[in-house]
């Protein structure tokens, strides 16, 4: 930027966007000399023929308390287009002002071109943990739709901790995922079911998306792993549609007092509780014990009603959802457990994770994640149309290539460790 101090030296990329003037006074006490994290810790993405550089970014420390923090904290949990040959901040976007909720930015920033009103746009859509889809005109960083501020819940019972009053709100796409959690959203499989996830949904703070945590414990929709994640999304540059994989759970984001038995932790408060998101801290001997977060009356079974993931499709063009669909059958735990023997379970309970889709021009949706199969989808309607089984889980995005003879594969990877393979399928040669 102009008339910027040059810095070395320095691992933050807030230094590198520019932080140093711009947005420096929305880290009150000057917190962001010493406040960590803010990094990139997924992926990337570059416009070749523009020459900027996308980059989505994560949540400072700590994640779920910001006493010492305080402020907006630009550029955490940002979209920062780059001059890629000069690193110069070109636009940028806080997605989530003083996050507390690790809804940091992890999908790789989608570039598409899409036809709104007549209006031809080359733009950059990247969907999140909390179920936004935020789209912007990819050079100048305006959005396609508005993008509103809204008033947010901010009462919170956490010393030293000051909520942000307002939050970003896309006008469009609506949200892909479920957002904010109520009693009316409890498990309802079987009467007994129901009535024991209400009871334990009672022992929670609830509320809408953006409800602080809390000493008590706060339940969070979408968790903490999205929404959307790492495995981002799939568009289809023919139609406009934006394919887009959900997981619907549920998370406690408790916060504590650090009781100074973790060494790793210097904050006074942090989420090592037994409702927090690191529920179990480390252990070695002669050191501290574990924070065991009490059993649930459910077991595995989620509090919430399925479907616990879905499929989506995003009409880009019109700023719609074209279709969701329910997508995983469930694990096998789930479905087996005592509370639901002999119950006419639906088909696809839904398989939560983080892994994306991928979209291919003869009409298909590849999907895997969680599940020993990849699956195949309509990419028009959703309708499942084929599924493959692989030795172990997916847990990754499946990828197709294109052999010298003109045979299609798609692979994707199954198991983990020393089970890890590759798996590849193919039509049947003629």
């Amino acid at each position: 930027m102009p008339g910027q101090e040059r810095v070395d030296d320095v691992a933050e990329l807030g230094y590198l966007a520019g932080a140093v003037d711009v947005g420096a006074d929305t880290w009150a006490n000057e917190s962001w000399r010493y406040t960590g994290h803010a990094n990139v810790w997924g992926l990337m993405s570059l416009d070749v023929e523009q020459g900027l550089l996308y980059v989505p970014t994560s949540t400072p420390s700590s994640d779920y308390w910001g006493g010492r923090r305080k402020g907006a904290n630009l550029f955490a949990e940002s979209l920062v287009a780059l001059d890629a040959r000069t690193g110069e901040r070109r636009w940028h976007f806080q997605a989530v002002h003083h996050g507390l909720w690790d809804y940091d930015l992890a999908a790789a920033p989608n570039l598409v071109t899409i036809t709104v009103d007549g209006r031809e746009i080359d733009a950059v859509a990247l969907v999140s943990k909390q179920g936004f889809t935020y789209v912007f005109d990819r050079e100048t960083g305006e959005p396609v739709w508005p993008i509103t501020e809204r008033a947010v819940d901010t009462y919170t019972d956490v010393p030293g901790e000051e909520v942000y009053p307002a939050q970003p709100f896309p006008s469009k796409p609506p949200p892909f995922a479920q957002q904010g959690i109520s009693l009316d959203d409890a498990n309802d499989l079987t009467p007994e079911i129901h009535a024991l996830a209400v009871a334990e949904m009672g022992r929670f703070r609830l509320g809408p998306l953006f409800t602080p945590p809390s000493l008590q414990g706060t339940l969070q929709r979408p968790g903490d792993s999205g929404g959307a994640n790492w495995g981002g999304a799939a568009f289809d540059p023919d139609t406009g549609l934006l394919y887009v994989r959900t997981s619907e759970d549920v998370e406690t984001n408790q916060v504590c007092e650090n009781t100074g038995d973790d060494p790793r932790v210097d904050a006074p408060y942090s989420n090592n509780c037994p409702y927090g998101a690191t529920r179990v801290m480390f252990r070695e001997a002669g050191g501290p014990g574990a924070v065991e977060t009490p059993a649930s009356a459910l077991g595995p079974i989620p509090l919430i009603k399925p479907p616990w993931a879905r499929l989506v499709a995003i009409d880009l063009n019109a700023g719609e959802i074209a279709w969701r669909v329910p997508f995983g059958q469930g694990s096998d735990e789930i479905r087996n457990h005592p509370l639901l023997r002999g119950v006419d379970l639906p088909e696809r309970l839904g398989t939560v994770g983080n892994s994306g889709p991928l979209a291919t021009k003869g009409g298909l949706v590849f999907l895997g994640g969680g599940e020993p199969y990849l699956y195949a989808f309509d990419s028009a309607t959703g309708a499942e149309l084929w599924r493959g089984a692989t030795p172990h889980a997916t847990y990754a995005n499946p990828m197709t290539y294109q052999t010298a003879s003109g045979r299609q594969y798609v692979v994707i990877a199954s198991g983990r460790g020393a089970d890890a393979v590759l798996v590849a399928f193919a039509l049947p040669q003629q």
